[in-house]
């Protein structure tokens, strides 16, 4: 077995590369470019080395500045996790010409597979059922426009070489086709050295289900059932589960030796993905292969045992694999929750800056459930702007899909993130959603549900009830506390009024609390007690708490005049006041926001790429008017109505923090 492996990426799949090295006894060697220096991947590993300034494309990508690291090191094999080089075949190339292993499928497979255009023709050549599309390379927005018409609206515009739903663009009109090939293009050459464009017909109400296949170096290969990842945003996965609600075992078969025939067919070894379209009539059509291990791979683990990344490494070194397609079960249910640092109420936009509190849910195995967190961050780290904004992959497992969805919902209650915008909230209200409870979801999931972006779940009154009873336990907590100092310090107690009103959003409640042993009583006006037994105190950032016989799990943060809480996907501000209070509040005026009407905010940090307008310009409503980037992401700022522009703040190369002027109206 190799006796030292370096691992040519970061962030999380660094970090979880890491922990199957470090139990095979395998010394390990990280790499980190200068926004990286202090990145956990960097700390567990036995060595690391720097590799160049934050860009990807001055570091990570840079094919000779890992063959150094390799050389300084005497690394005897690279694992190039997903993403970066996973998937360039000059990569793999430079390793064999150095001697080093490559954990990964050879470089034939790479180039057979990993060009999304040659994957699809190879496909058809081996019959199997491809999306109608145009594989050759497309000039320019012209010629894309051009092809579009000849497939038929609605088209996807992708990479060649992309992957993660970088460089992928959907496309309605002629206009959607020209702005989306350029950039398109634009991302698939910062992203991956390769600005190379194809276009294929977009299948409406489509599923995203793709097949696991594990290959070894002696033609033996296995397929370990699918994943369903529709739950997709901007193309990019967001909630993944394993097996498919959708799938019924003939169709699992038949995609799974779809998927290994393809895979032999290009002498594949290592672990590789088979992705699908699936339709309503459970018609599949193949749409690309990765050539790397997935994001979402931890669920494939969780229902069948298999350990990939150790079986990426075993297969590297040339062994045999243990285990055949006979010796595959699936034994319950896997979901995936991809923690973004998004804000989704500002639709999702990148968010950076420090963790001010990072604490995830303790993981545990049990024959009864499972939760599972893939994480490169730490509480005080930083999350930058120049990479992937992916957090963390929250997993959970259990006998069922029910248990598996609920087990999630309890383990995003307690995952405790500040410092950043993050999508927790969002995930939360998935969990609690109606069509994906019942399995009925397709890629449009998102869009259809969400259509004006996510403004936070809406929580039900028997809910809203039992936060309003847990809000009046903590003032209780809190009078008492501050009795006790006001008691110590001037020798008597002072009495608590427990009559009070608990103001939840826009909601009035009109509550008594009264306190016995074990127990918070608390009484409403309608003549309803709810329970509530907690060892909740004055201070902590998460209320555990027992209300009625029902477990609740709150995020709890002092604001002005108040508290706010944060549950199943609602963030709420809550404050409670004695009623006399209260009835003098309700005519307090309201605090109308400064008018911000007539500029054009910056929604999030990152980079101006371009202006598509100047002062004293006339603007159209939906015009363009500046592209800024963030995280790898080109995001096309649009004027909302008609105008002229009166003065421009940003300038191209200017790095902006979110809600920054970038100009004004008349």
């Amino acid at each position: 077995m190799f006796k030292k492996i370096l691992i040519a990426n970061r962030g999380e799949i660094a970090c979880r590369v890491i922990k199957t090295a470090r139990r095979m006894g395998i010394a390990t060697v990280a790499v980190y470019s200068d926004a990286d220096r202090n990145a956990l991947h960097v700390r567990m590993a036995d060595e690391a080395v720097h590799i160049g300034p934050a860009p990807a494309a001055e570091s990570y990508i840079v094919i000779e500045k890992i063959m150094d690291a390799i050389r300084k090191t005497g690394a005897e094999a690279v694992h190039p996790g997903y993403g970066f080089l996973s998937e360039r075949a000059e990569f793999a190339a430079a390793l064999a010409a150095e001697g080093v292993a490559f954990i990964g499928p050879p470089t034939g497979a790479i180039e057979a597979m990993g060009d999304k255009i040659t994957s699809k023709k190879l496909a058809a050549e081996a019959g199997v059922s491809t999306v109608p599309g145009y594989m050759g390379l497309i000039g320019d927005a012209d010629e894309a426009v051009k092809i579009s018409n000849e497939i038929g609206y609605p088209v996807m515009i992708k990479a060649s070489a992309g992957g993660g739903g970088k460089g992928m663009r959907i496309a309605w009109n002629d206009q959607d086709a020209r702005e989306g090939f350029q950039s398109s293009k634009n991302e698939a050459a910062s992203s991956f050295g390769d600005d190379r464009i194809f276009i294929e017909k977009f299948v409406t109400q489509p599923r995203h289900i793709e097949i696991q296949v594990l290959g070894d170096q002696h033609g033996n290969c296995i397929y370990l059932g699918e994943r369903e990842c529709s739950i997709q945003r901007r193309n990019q996965k967001v909630i993944e589960e394993a097996p498919s609600p959708f799938l019924d075992p003939d169709t699992r078969r038949a995609m799974g030796e779809q998927a290994v025939a393809l895979a032999k067919a290009v002498d594949y070894c290592s672990a590789g993905t088979v992705e699908f379209i699936v339709d309503g009539d459970r018609n599949f059509y193949f749409l690309e292969m990765n050539t790397r291990l997935q994001v979402e791979h931890p669920v494939t683990e969780l229902i069948t045992g298999i350990d990939l990344v150790e079986q990426m490494i075993r297969v590297a070194h040339g062994e045999k694999l243990a285990i055949a397609q006979d010796d595959v079960v699936l034994n319950g249910w896997a979901i995936e929750s991809r923690l973004y640092a998004e804000d989704p109420y500002r639709n999702f936009l990148p968010s950076i800056g420090r963790l001010t509190r990072y604490r995830p849910p303790e993981e545990q195995a049990t024959d009864t459930e499972a939760v599972r967190n893939d994480t490169g961050v730490y509480e005080g780290g930083e999350i930058s702007m120049y990479y992937d904004p992916m957090i963390a992959k929250l997993c959970t497992w259990a006998p069922d899909r029910a248990a598996a969805i609920e087990g999630m919902r309890t383990a995003l209650d307690t995952f405790e993130v500040e410092g950043i915008g993050h999508n927790l909230p969002f995930l939360s209200a998935v969990m609690d959603h109606p069509r994906f409870v019942s399995g009925e979801i397709t890629t449009a999931f998102i869009a259809e549900e969400y259509p004006e972006g996510f403004e936070g779940a809406t929580l039900d009154a028997d809910t809203r009830r039992r936060l309003a009873a847990l809000v009046a336990h903590m003032k209780m907590v809190r009078e008492q506390r501050e009795a006790q100092i006001s008691g110590a310090m001037r020798n008597h107690h002072r009495r608590i009024d427990p009559h009070w009103v608990v103001f939840l959003g826009d909601e009035r409640f009109h509550v008594t609390v009264n306190e016995h042993d074990a127990q918070t009583d608390v009484s409403f006006q309608d003549g309803e007690t709810l329970s509530i037994v907690t060892d909740w105190v004055f201070g902590q950032s998460l209320a555990r708490a027992v209300i009625d016989g029902q477990p609740m799990a709150v995020k709890v943060d002092k604001v002005i005049g108040g508290v706010r809480l944060r549950y199943r996907g609602a963030e709420i501000k809550a404050s409670v006041q004695t009623p006399r209070i209260a009835e003098l509040a309700s005519l307090m005026p309201e605090k109308l926001p400064p008018d911000t009407s007539k500029m054009l905010l910056c929604p999030m940090p990152g980079l101006v790429v371009s202006l598509a307008v100047a002062e004293g310009d006339e603007v159209q409503d939906g015009q363009a008017l500046c592209t800024v980037e963030a995280m790898k992401m080109e995001n096309v700022l649009r004027a909302e109505r008609k105008g002229r522009v009166a003065k421009v703040h940003a300038a191209p190369g200017q790095s902006l923090a979110v809600d920054e002027i970038i100009m004004e109206f008349e």
